[in-house]
């Protein structure tokens, strides 16, 4: 089953096309052979990881596996049912719902940055705060193990009531923790803390602590050496050959999504048409080979090294700190790789707006937004009180005034001739965000193959953690 045409994202290259001063579209023709030859090598590499080769020392690391992760998942669902990794997902994720008002979910940059965007995209921006009725009887979720903030930290200790059973008589908390390797310094510190408060709680009931810690982790490592000597009753393996920022359709995004009710077979239905456009689709019909065509031509004919991801609305703020990890850690090497920027508007356009219009022309700015709000329209309304001269849009509603504003910015650009690209969503919900992120997954492999650049593996990120642990540890 996959997602209807008319529901899927629309993409265009909007303020690129200018003549003379933007992209025209003989430029990205003839760039198609090119994009045509990296599609190719993205989908060889898969082949290659799965026929269990050995792996040429160029390509290593080659995380290839998520691109086809959705479809492996979703087969598995329909054949297998009982005993698939989906199933599994969606009763861990019932039992908890069932037992539990609150999640404490522990990881840094992709073990629980696309977790965080799916919440914030798909629940109630006020979720956390809706009575337990309200929510769909689904738990709290707070996001820990992603900084050493001493202050957030022990403001979530304070906010758990050190593991205290709720009125209702619900365990106090449970804990979701992400990490391959067990060995990230900042969420196992997160871990060892509210790991005490919950041991504390369940006093010398083992059997009761092994049901609040659910592990997500490498097949081997220090997190699966503390999940079996604790005896946890659930623990989720992140596939071989799938990265932490590549990891979002794995139990790292799955497994949170799922406890908060979203529905994952239509998320990774999602993702599965985004490939098989990905598959089929030529350059010119395209979302993922036209965006990077824009991408790569503005960046190395026009000089725009900073990419703006600008959302229209609040609840894909997180989807775009996902993105920026992605394109940085994926495409940030070599001295090479453009700098991702995120923007929610407009809020934003009354800080960053002034310097996008008449700034540096070093920016391309792509436009996320959304054709329909998932709530009820919210009209202005009369009132007596005229002083804000509102009167005269009685009958305009807030998403009214939103398309105008970006309606408005985007002729604002095209005047100044900035340059911007145009991702649009027929709404927010799982199918959609399905698409979004295996859209830009693929883009950024796809690019770093065009540029010949290894789009995996993120060997500037451990620099700064062999220096953090030697100091600790020589002090």
């Amino acid at each position: 089953m996959t997602t209807a045409a008319m529901d899927r994202i629309s993409y265009e290259a909007g303020g690129v096309l200018l003549p003379d001063k933007g992209l025209v579209a003989n430029e990205i023709a003839r760039l198609a052979p090119r994009l045509e030859a990296a599609r190719h090598e993205v989908l060889a590499d898969l082949e290659l990881f799965r026929s269990r080769s050995p792996i040429p020392r160029e390509k290593e690391p080659l995380d290839a596996a998520f691109i086809d992760l959705p479809e492996r998942l979703l087969g598995d669902y329909r054949q297998r049912r009982q005993e698939s990794e989906l199933n599994r997902i969606l009763a861990t994720a019932r039992r908890l719902a069932e037992t539990i008002d609150r999640v404490v979910l522990l990881g840094i940059g992709g073990s629980y940055m696309g977790a965080r965007a799916l919440f914030e995209a798909c629940c109630h921006p006020y979720h956390n705060e809706l009575s337990r009725a309200d929510r769909g009887a689904r738990p709290r979720v707070y996001f820990e193990g992603n900084n050493v903030d001493n202050d957030a930290i022990a403001g979530l200790h304070d906010l758990l009531g050190c593991g205290e059973i709720t009125r209702d008589g619900r365990e106090p908390f449970a804990i979701v923790v992400v990490s391959k390797s067990g060995g990230t310094l900042e969420t196992a510190a997160a871990l060892r803390i509210f790991l005490t408060a919950l041991r504390q709680a369940c006093g010398a009931d083992g059997n009761r602590l092994a049901q609040l810690v659910v592990p997500v982790t490498g097949a081997s490592g220090r997190l699966r050496e503390l999940a079996a000597a604790l005896g946890c009753t659930d623990i989720f393996t992140i596939p071989e050959g799938v990265g932490g920022r590549f990891s979002i359709f794995t139990a790292v995004g799955l497994l949170p999504a799922a406890i908060l009710g979203l529905d994952i077979v239509r998320l990774l239905e999602g993702a599965a048409d985004m490939n098989a456009r990905f598959r089929q689709a030529a350059p010119g019909d395209s979302p993922v080979l036209d965006y990077v065509a824009v991408c790569h031509l503005m960046e190395r004919t026009r000089g725009a090294t900073i990419r703006v991801m600008s959302t229209w609305g609040k609840g894909l703020e997180a989807a775009a700190w996902w993105y920026d990890q992605l394109l940085s850690e994926s495409l940030g090497k070599e001295g090479h790789g453009a700098t991702p920027l995120s923007v929610v508007n407009t809020r934003d356009l009354h800080s960053r707006g002034q310097q996008h219009q008449e700034g540096r022309r070093d920016k391309l700015i792509t436009n996320v937004s959304v054709a329909s709000p998932r709530r009820g329209l919210l009209r202005i309304g009369r009132s007596p009180h005229d002083q804000d001269g509102l009167n005269q849009l009685v009958d305009k509603t807030i998403a009214d005034i939103m398309e105008a504003a970006r309606e408005g910015t985007n002729r604002a650009y095209r005047g100044d001739e900035r340059p911007t690209a145009e991702l649009r969503l027929p709404r927010i919900d799982e199918s959609s965000l399905g698409q979004f992120f295996q859209m830009l997954m693929l883009a950024t492999v796809v690019e770093g193959r065009l540029v010949g650049l290894n789009p995996y593996g993120q060997p500037g990120v451990e620099a700064y953690k062999r220096h953090m642990n030697a100091i600790l540890r020589s002090e």
